[in-house]
């Protein structure tokens, strides 16, 4: 193969299940090149034929129309030696991670290079170096039934990555995991195979993870389409939801009276297509689109602080070149949006902003922290405050949420604190979402300064 050569490529792939009158038709006409060194994710739902089309690129199905090459080999008609050949040279990621519970880690790395015909010396060598690297170097003595579920995910990457495998094949490698957990093997997955210079190739329907891909293609029915294509529609579909509900006034009553285990779900529902819509498409200069992400934004801010028993919920973006707060979502009297911006070492939302630590005032105006001028330009009167960071996918606190007098009269107290952080965790992705969209306005209109938000 020459050094230009995409080591993955299909040409006309079809492939089918069954015989007869039950044979069924899983991929059509599939055509893709993956290049050397790329990291590419492939979603899709459930049955498309993801799965189908990774274990013919592993070599692990025979291959039936169409042409699959794969290191220089066509898989295609190939001798069992050739495609013995072809397995040898990539690094399998299952979800179950198939490790032997009878064996250590150590052991469950070495036997992969053992079946390598690697001597058993230098395998338990390298077998211990990848099990260091994935940050397993106190447990690589432990078997799997003593780990958690992203150590023994991490173990599998370990073997994976142990013989050096030129391609990285994943087959829903979190869906097992935690969002932590499955943040952290993706994160080491992209960053042992940047390393090493291997083609990574990863079936998920895990959308926290697409950030790691240099290119996303989507399976739908059997069939490859674009991901923006895909994304596009979805959204579309979206805010022609949005827009119906909005004309009927339904997007504030359906989140105001929702209980409170079911806003999470709703906000993934209104945020999911958009975040992905986002990172592959230029819509966020669709004022309707714009509308709608800060009417869900403030839908869904004044609902946790109705169910905190709060007076007042707000959010402030962080203006990161101006070095301002940004009053962004917050209710006047009479129902009067309000506009107001502060210097960002002002106040306790600024305190906030700067250190990444939450703060919970008792009264309001013995505090030498707090800033009036929000008051002055309200019309309220604030007693008590809750004030949380809210931070990006990168760690950089790029909001705040802010809660004002408790309806008691009391303070608010530790478990208030709690349930409003979790309510900020799930605010998050479509604030940080609406931040890229007004970031990317700026930079169409030439106004850095002007909107530009710390994302």
């Amino acid at each position: 193969m020459s050094a230009a050569a995409a080591p993955i490529q299909l040409a006309g792939v079809n492939h089918y299940f069954g015989a007869g009158a039950l044979r069924k038709q899983i991929l059509h006409e599939i055509s893709v090149e993956i290049r050397a060194g790329e990291i590419v994710i492939v979603t899709g739902p459930s049955g498309s034929g993801k799965t189908t089309m990774l274990t013919l690129i592993g070599a692990l199905r025979s291959a039936q129309e169409g042409s699959v090459q794969v290191l220089g080999a066509e898989l295609r008609g190939a001798s069992p030696r050739v495609l013995e050949g072809v397995r040898r040279d990539i690094g399998y990621i299952f979800q179950a991670h198939n490790l032997l519970d009878a064996l250590s880690a150590t052991q469950n790395v070495m036997m992969s290079l053992l079946l390598d015909k690697v001597g058993k010396r230098e395998a338990k060598k390298r077998a211990e170096e990848w099990l260091d690297a994935v940050g397993l170097a106190e447990r690589r003595h432990h078997h799997p039934s003593q780990l958690s579920g992203g150590q023994r995910q991490r173990v599998a990457i370990a073997r994976a990555l142990a013989g050096s495998p030129r391609i990285v094949l994943a087959d829903e490698p979190t869906a097992s995991l935690d969002k932590q957990s499955g943040r952290e093997v993706v994160d080491l997955m992209q960053g042992l195979a940047r390393k090493q210079g291997v083609t990574v190739l990863l079936v998920t329907h895990d959308n926290r993870i697409l950030d790691i891909a240099d290119r996303i293609v989507h399976l739908e029915d059997g069939r490859l389409v674009t991901f923006t294509e895909h994304v596009t529609a979805e959204t579309q579909h979206m805010m022609d939801m949005l827009a119906r509900n909005n004309r009927k006034g339904d997007l504030h009553r359906r989140v105001a009276e929702a209980p409170a285990e079911q806003l999470p779900a709703l906000l993934e529902q209104a945020t999911k297509s958009a975040e992905e819509f986002l990172r592959v498409t230029e819509l966020s200069h669709d004022d309707a689109f714009q509308s709608m992400f800060e009417e869900v934004l403030a839908s869904f801010t004044l609902r946790f602080g109705e169910l905190l028993e709060a007076e007042r919920a707000s959010i402030f973006l962080v203006d990161a070149e101006r070095r301002e707060l940004w009053l962004k979502v917050a209710q006047a009297e009479g129902g009067r949006s309000v506009d107001v911006r502060m210097p960002i070492d002002r106040g306790i939302a600024g305190r906030v902003a700067t250190t990444g630590q939450s703060l919970r005032v008792d009264d309001a105006y013995a505090s030498p922290l707090f800033n009036p001028e929000v008051d002055r330009a309200t019309g309220f009167k604030t007693r008590s405050v809750l004030c949380l960071p809210i931070a990006s996918r990168s760690s950089d606190v790029f909001a705040v949420a802010q809660l004002l007098n408790k309806r008691s009269g009391g303070a608010f107290d530790e478990n208030d604190e709690a349930r409003f952080r979790e309510f900020t965790r799930a605010l998050a992705p479509i604030l940080e979402a609406w931040v890229r969209m007004a970031n990317a306005e700026a930079r169409r209109n030439g106004d850095s300064g002007g909107r530009s938000m710390s994302s």
